[in-house]
């Protein structure tokens, strides 16, 4: 198994290539859609930023926003698209005490061993009325189940996999609430790529877009808690 930082800093030099279209465009504006409310207009704090695709979206509606990452192959991507971008891992934030309004996270945090740690330093970070939103990859979702099939090793109970060359996690809403330390209040849940059991739906002519319509519509129903991606909203107290 590789490290985050080795494996990201490889990563970095394709990672944008795919995601202007289809699958990706569709998850990195359904996290961002997830969040709106909250960080339009306030400063706010992108834990695991990479190349800065979302953390872009988010500088254009946002008062302030600033990112981290642990990868410089990624943040010197991040760094070319003009935005404020910081080294530095999700267990060890470089900033004060309460000194945003919100702190969000995509795609990073099932990818991160000690997360009781990084959820409080994220909750350290923001202050007291905000929000901190973290996406984790659901235990209890189609995507889970077809990566537990033709991924090699399975979904332990712990919920850890060997699915890739990085350590990766799956988690149930009840997993992420122990995450959660004393000053994160759990107050609501967004489901992202609900009914989808391959990304390749997304990419086809014409049906493509009618799926994104389609996956849309599923997020804002009760099957949201099956989403593959859960994006937890977490306030501070």
């Amino acid at each position: 198994m590789r490290d985050n930082k080795s494996y990201y800093d490889t990563f970095s030099e394709t990672y944008d290539a795919p995601r202007d279209h289809g699958y990706h465009r569709y998850l990195d504006e359904a996290e961002v859609d997830a969040v709106r409310p909250w960080v339009t207009g306030k400063e706010v704090l992108e834990v695991g930023c990479g190349t800065g695709l979302i953390l872009e979206r988010l500088a254009g509606i946002a008062k302030r926003a600033v990112g981290v990452d642990l990868s410089p192959g990624m943040l010197e991507h991040a760094r070319a698209r003009g935005l404020d971008v910081h080294e530095a891992s999700a267990t060890s934030l470089p900033f004060e005490d309460e000194c945003f309004d919100a702190a969000v996270s995509f795609k990073v945090l099932a990818h991160v061993e000690d997360i009781s740690v990084a959820m409080g330093e994220m909750g350290r970070v923001v202050r007291p009325g905000g929000r901190v939103m973290a996406e984790f990859y659901n235990r209890r979702s189609m995507r889970a189940l077809v990566k537990s099939i033709v991924s090699p090793g399975s979904i332990g109970k712990d919920g850890s996999t060997n699915e890739s060359d990085v350590y990766t996690r799956f988690d149930t809403v009840s997993d992420i609430a122990r995450y959660l330390p004393e000053n994160l209040k759990l107050v609501g849940v967004d489901g992202i790529r609900v009914l989808s059991p391959a990304a390749l739906l997304f990419n086809l002519p014409v049906i493509g877009s009618i799926w994104t319509g389609v996956e849309r519509l599923a997020s804002k129903t009760p099957l949201k808690h099956l989403g593959g991606f859960l994006v937890v909203h977490c306030e501070r107290v």
